[in-house]
């Protein structure tokens, strides 16, 4: 009979957080829009939120990202390259950046030749049609403009290998 009594007790006091998380639920509004049990009356009130009854309300848990094998090696020694040879794929990386930055100076020289500093030659057609000749002009800027971005990036590119 006693042991009865303490299972009751036990079974009782493991529901009392259900029963607790069971209270009212609110939905208040805004972005996002906020799901608690948090608010007393007034304050739900306040914060123009209803309350939610019958509704059953599921809470799932996001589970722990896991650990990539090459962030596992990080704090490992496995995972280290020899001195040699990343000094090696920086010189080939300087390399590859410099061929790059060769290459995207002579796009940037053709293309402010093809510009020529807005005054751009007419071509026959563009004659009769100003506007034609304002669009091509125009797109010539922005292909110096985006030449120019193209040559900077690869210069911050470079400045940043050892």
């Amino acid at each position: 009979m006693q042991t009865h009594r303490i299972a009751l007790a036990l079974a009782l006091v493991a529901l009392l957080p259900v029963a607790q998380a069971q209270g009212t639920v609110y939905r208040c509004p805004g972005p996002p829009v906020l799901y608690t049990d948090a608010l007393s009356a007034k304050e739900a009130q306040e914060k123009g939120c209803r309350t939610i009854e019958g509704t059953p309300i599921t809470v799932v848990q996001s589970s722990r990202p896991t650990r990539s094998a090459s962030g596992a090696d990080r704090g490992s020694g496995e995972g280290r390259v020899d001195p040699s040879q990343q000094r090696q794929r920086d010189d080939d990386r300087r390399r590859v950046l410099q061929d790059e930055l060769q290459q995207a100076q002579a796009r940037l020289a053709q293309a402010q030749s093809d510009y020529d500093t807005g005054s751009a030659q007419r071509l026959g057609d563009e004659a009769r049609n100003y506007q034609k000749y304002l669009d091509r002009v125009a797109e010539l800027k922005a292909n110096v403009t985006r030449q120019q971005a193209d040559v900077d990036a690869i210069r911050r590119e470079l400045s940043k290998l050892p």
